[in-house]
């Protein structure tokens, strides 16, 4: 599976991309005046190869969940029950994300591909990441979406401990990345139009460190951040041990599926295969914080083109997400000093993406309207 979801990811439709500059420059508004929305109206045509490209929506969030074996090492002051806790949350609609969901008009997709702890309650419209119910994906924005629902795909209960041995076999780091291929094609065949990257797993923001150093090739502590605020001796502890993983498991980032099975998280390579999935089908993935950009930085090094399909939704406190923004090449769309994961930032940027591409759609020319041009 994840060999031929590499091979239909294409490059960017030059055609649709040149088709959109020349709208955009022919729309009642000065040349520029939109800023960065016109550029990524250009780079949607692109991907989508057609102008207008389709608007985002429906919108779908899958949140991935795993635990993760570094815990051992006092990274984080939250017990990792907690990861099964707020699974619960998102079930219920508590959290943040059910909040901003709501707003949006987004369904939430929760998917246990790593969590330690057998999860107590059964999946409410599925039991397996196969499985994707016609009302996966929510309707268009402002209408009701339907109700959160958990996908059974763990792969193992939680990581292994990286600074000990590898977090993952390659086996089992292909098994979370073709996870994430199936639930991407899930949600787009139940109608999304646009998918936002959520996660969820206590101390996932250390594997997300060393994945960006991984990749990025920069220093452990350019790329490590203080998580849920760790205090100062967590955080030099924190940094020690992404020193100490890289250092014992060298990844390489030419061999990415490597690099996720010796410093990954489950939830890191799910994601990466929902960047690829996405890709696959030319539909846009609206990131979220570091755990989405340093999953998009394996998701990059799998298939290059697929930077094509990412929109940076904001720019985490997490260093680590500047620096894999950087190497992506990608801008993000707003920076509200934000630092949640769950998807929440990449939800707060969905009506920017939408507007973007709404004014291709329905912003008359110079021509249509009757207006002078200068």
């Amino acid at each position: 599976m994840l060999e031929t979801t590499i091979a239909e990811i294409g490059p960017p439709d030059p055609v649709a991309m040149t088709a959109a500059r020349d709208l955009q420059a022919r729309l009642t508004k000065p040349a520029g005046s939109l800023g960065v929305l016109e550029e990524l109206s250009v780079r949607l045509a692109g991907l989508a190869g057609v102008c207008p490209p389709p608007l985002p929506e429906p919108a779908a969030v899958a949140i991935f969940a795993g635990d993760h074996g570094v815990h051992a090492q006092r990274v984080t002051p939250w017990p990792q029950e907690v990861t099964a806790q707020m699974i619960g949350n998102f079930l219920a609609g508590g959290a943040v994300v059910n909040a901003f969901a709501r707003q949006a008009g987004a369904s939430v997709t929760v998917v246990d591909v790593g969590v330690a702890a057998p999860l107590p309650f059964p999946p409410a419209d599925a039991t397996s990441a196969d499985a994707a119910p016609a009302d996966a994906a929510s309707g268009p924005t402002g209408t009701a979406p339907a109700p959160p629902r958990l996908l059974d795909a763990n792969v193992r209960r939680g990581t292994r401990d990286m600074t000990v041995t590898a977090a993952l076999t390659r086996d089992e780091a292909r098994a979370a990345v073709e996870t994430g291929i199936r639930v991407a094609g899930g949600l787009i065949d139940a109608g999304a139009g646009v998918l936002l990257t959520g996660d969820m797993g206590i101390a996932n923001t250390t594997p997300a460190a060393a994945l960006v150093a991984a990749f990025t090739g920069v220093d452990p502590e350019a790329a490590t951040g203080r998580g849920t605020g760790v205090d100062d001796e967590t955080y030099r502890r924190k940094v020690g041990v992404v020193r100490t993983a890289l250092q014992r498991h060298r990844p390489d980032p030419a061999d990415p599926l490597g690099v996720l099975a010796a410093v990954g998280g489950l939830e890191h390579a799910a994601l990466a295969g929902l960047i690829l999935g996405a890709a696959a089908r030319r539909v846009p993935v609206l990131l979220d914080g570091v755990i989405a950009v340093s999953a998009a930085l394996a998701a990059a090094a799998l298939a290059p083109d697929a930077v094509g399909a990412m929109v940076a939704g904001h720019r985490s406190v997490e260093p680590g997400a500047t620096v894999a923004l950087r190497h992506l090449g990608l801008d993000p769309l707003v920076d509200l000093g934000l630092r949640l994961g769950e998807g929440a930032g990449a939800l707060l940027a969905l009506p920017v993406v939408t507007g973007a591409v709404r004014v291709l759609h329905e912003v008359a020319t110079f021509d249509a309207a009757g207006v002078s041009e200068k």
